[in-house]
């Protein structure tokens, strides 16, 4: 069963700011994670932010794989 976690442990797990996937949350712009919501509480898989990181690792600064957020 994934793990699923709160807005703050994403943020620690991501290393950005809990506003930051506020915002994105919000607005639908940057940090693009999936995200449930269970009453007033967000959670995110555990395995959709591995999926982030994977999605948005490069080997150098020049390369790109399509869309990135």
């Amino acid at each position: 069963m994934d793990s699923l976690l709160s807005t703050k442990q994403a943020s620690e797990y991501l290393g950005l700011a809990e506003k930051t996937l506020a915002n994105s949350r919000c607005s639908g712009v940057g940090v693009s994670i999936p995200f449930i919501k269970i009453g007033s509480n967000v959670r995110y898989r555990q395995s959709e932010l591995e999926r982030y990181i994977e999605t948005n690792t490069y080997s150098h600064t020049s390369e790109r794989r399509g869309k990135h957020v």
